[in-house]
């Protein structure tokens, strides 16, 4: 399933989350805000210290950052709206054809990344690489680097159980396959990332190693300096709109956890049950041997039990294959989210610090440093890039949710209605044998 398209940027002044929809907490969604109303008085400040207004310059695009453009000018070259569809996208990629690669030192899985694009960024109309796990994570890497305002996606977790999970197996190969799949579709259909320069290289490089090594030494500037000015300072309040944001961010990753949790247990009870199951239809079988009037009726019941197994088997998979990797990647969401809510309270507590220094000051009436004017640009671009994504984030997953609490459905409906069907099959044989005698 994929993600829906996406909308455009919002505006980069406030945008209240109280109204947001909030389908798996059970208070409501005022509730959830609480907390004073007014806003950080450091904030007021900042908007007329020094009879100076301070201005977002770059339109969402971090400040000091590499980035292509500006997030308008991008969504304005990509025609994104609520009515995309095929004949408006310019940049197609897939993931297929996995195959296993045994050497010396280890063995691995590749996959064929085949990118279709008409974007001037691409020498060629088409392309096609193989790429291993590792160049993923590479990618994801830079990503959250050269965009620490963004959120990046998820990718599925690297690392199973050995002797529980065998990562070579057909299953699991196909499963991480669709994940990695919907990875670069999400980054495809973001309208900032999409342009990045490491992801043009990750979909057209021969030798993705070369470029690999040129960036070892590199360190994210926006964090490091990050770190470095807010390290000890406290951030003083947090915008409550991005309170909002966390606390229901806390309380989805709460209840799908709860979610993922019990269905594994419902999915091990379901597996030890279709072993029973296949224990159970053949006694029937062996019976018809000696009872010659209940042949026919014992074979049926064999035959109706074996078609239940089947069912069973097939809504196991079909959970295991569509529904768990849903919850999980959805989990993992939740924590990259998490992440970039942290950057942008760290980037407001350098803010707020660097304010307050020139507070300290004895003139009657500063001039404002152009480090705290470009300090404030990028708390700016984080607000709003991170309430863009966020509300991405929430159209995508109302949709992925509702495809698959829908396809749930259908295969539990399905399950019931062969195993209806199988068990009415042996009436008749029944209903005869009644006649008969």
């Amino acid at each position: 399933m994929s993600g829906g398209p996406p909308k455009a940027l919002p505006s980069t002044g406030p945008q209240s989350l109280r109204d947001m929809p909030h389908p798996l907490a059970g208070s409501s969604s005022e509730e959830a805000v609480g907390g004073d109303s007014t806003p950080s008085p450091d904030l007021l400040t900042a908007r007329s210290f020094g009879d100076k207004d301070l201005i977002l310059p770059n339109g969402g695009t971090p400040a000091g950052t590499a980035s292509p453009a500006s997030s308008s000018s991008l969504l304005n070259r990509l025609q994104l709206d609520d009515d995309m569809d095929g004949e408006t996208r310019d940049l197609f990629v897939t993931v297929d054809d996995p195959k296993k690669h045994v050497c010396t030192m280890e063995t691995y899985i590749t996959y064929r990344i085949t990118t279709k694009s008409t974007r001037v960024e691409f020498d060629l109309p088409e392309y096609s690489v193989r790429r291993r796990y590792q160049d993923f994570d590479w990618l994801r890497n830079k990503l959250e680097e050269s965009q620490p305002t963004h959120l990046i996606p998820p990718l599925p977790e690297k690392f199973v159980v050995k002797g529980v999970v065998d990562r070579f197996s057909e299953e699991f190969v196909e499963t991480r396959r669709k994940a990695l799949d919907k990875f670069l579709k999400r980054i495809t259909d973001h309208p900032v990332l999409s342009f990045n320069e490491h992801f043009n290289v990750f979909l057209t490089a021969k030798d993705l190693n070369a470029h690999k090594k040129q960036g070892m030494a590199l360190l994210t500037r926006v964090g490091e300096s990050v770190k470095h000015v807010a390290g000890g300072y406290k951030l003083r309040n947090r915008p409550l709109e991005f309170a909002a944001i966390g606390e229901y961010l806390d309380t989805f990753a709460l209840k799908l956890g709860t979610i993922d949790r019990i269905a594994q247990r419902i999915i091990k009870e379901e597996i030890e049950y279709l072993v029973e199951l296949r224990e159970y239809g053949p006694v029937y079988s062996t019976w018809s041997a000696l009872e010659a009037e209940l042949a026919e009726p014992l074979e049926g019941v064999s035959a109706c039990i074996g078609n239940c197994s089947t069912a069973l088997e097939e809504l196991t998979d079909d959970m295991t294959e569509d529904f768990l990797p849903v919850l999980r990647e959805y989990i993992l969401y939740s924590d990259s989210m998490k992440s970039v809510l942290k950057k942008r309270d760290q980037v407001q507590a350098e803010y707020e610090a660097k304010l307050e220094a020139v507070a300290l000051r004895k003139e009657e009436r500063p001039k404002v440093p152009a480090d705290v004017e470009k300090c404030q640009d990028r708390m700016e671009c984080f607000n709003a890039d991170l309430k863009a994504d966020m509300e991405r984030w929430q159209n995508n997953k109302r949709q992925d949710f509702r495809q698959l609490l829908m396809g749930m459905a259908d295969k539990n409906i399905q399950y019931y209605e062969k195993c209806l069907m199988a068990w009415e099959s042996i009436i008749p044989l029944l209903q005869e044998k009644q006649e008969a005698k």
